[in-house]
């Protein structure tokens, strides 16, 4: 029995090694940002609320502007992967690592967020288990990456698993930066606490949306700035605050 199985996990590791993910790996593409897309899919969040989250992403990505932004890097490219979360163990990677480099890697991209599932439906909103789940996609990813970003989206505070403060604070004495997009259709004040309790890092910065109607306004001003490592109010129509130095 243990021999058959590790034959089984000799077998799945052989088939890995091969995987498109495994030669990006062994290649190390340099990129100029890594970028996690961390989407709110808890209880607060209806399947209405969800698929407007995710047609604002999908236009985002296929935005001339978002293109322009990934186009004026050094190495005119990123890598982006979008998670699903919840509760402190609940998050699901919804579409996985990918560069991008031009307009039809960018159109590709957006295609793969519109067949996403939502594949969690509550479970607490635990923004702490978000970061910490985030910072391990970060420092597992097929990419050398300039910076490291952390775009965390939700319509609610922290109230399950550990401290918020602890996981952004150590998020960033490891260089990475954590950006929000706060929805106030639930919680008006929930930008505040974003500010105070959520983003951080150099040039950390949130842009909310008053709703979710607004969100895809939001959330194409918030990559245009994030991924051209610009500060947001340089944005037209971008209200933006960023969180005072320490």
């Amino acid at each position: 029995m243990r021999a058959a199985f590790r034959f089984l996990v000799l077998c799945v590791v052989g088939l890995g090694l091969g995987g498109p993910a495994s030669a990006q790996r062994e290649t190390g593409q340099s990129v100029d940002l890594a970028l996690v897309l961390a989407v709110d899919a808890s209880g607060s969040v209806d399947q209405i609320r969800f698929e407007l989250q995710k047609q604002g992403y999908v236009a985002a990505f296929r935005h001339p502007r978002v293109i322009g932004a990934i186009l004026s890097g050094p190495t005119q490219s990123i890598a982006v992967i979008m998670m699903q979360w919840t509760g402190p163990a609940l998050q699901v990677t919804a579409v996985p690592w990918t560069k991008i480099s031009d307009a039809a890697s960018a159109n590709a991209f957006a295609d793969a967020i519109a067949r996403a599932p939502r594949q969690l439906f509550g479970g607490g909103t635990s923004i702490s288990g978000a970061i910490d789940a985030s910072m391990g996609l970060l420092f597992d990813n097929p990419y050398r990456a300039t910076r490291r970003v952390i775009d965390i989206s939700g319509d609610g505070s922290n109230n399950r698993g550990r401290s918020v403060n602890q996981a952004r604070d150590e998020a960033i004495a490891r260089g990475v930066g954590i950006n929000g997009l706060p929805i106030l259709a639930l919680e008006p004040n929930l930008d505040h606490y974003f500010r105070e309790n959520v983003i951080g890092g150099p040039g950390a910065f949130m842009i909310a949306a008053k709703d979710f109607e607004t969100f895809g306004e939001a959330i194409l001003k918030k990559l245009i700035a994030e991924i051209a490592g610009v500060a947001p109010d340089v944005i037209p129509g971008a209200r933006a605050q960023a969180r005072a130095p320490e």
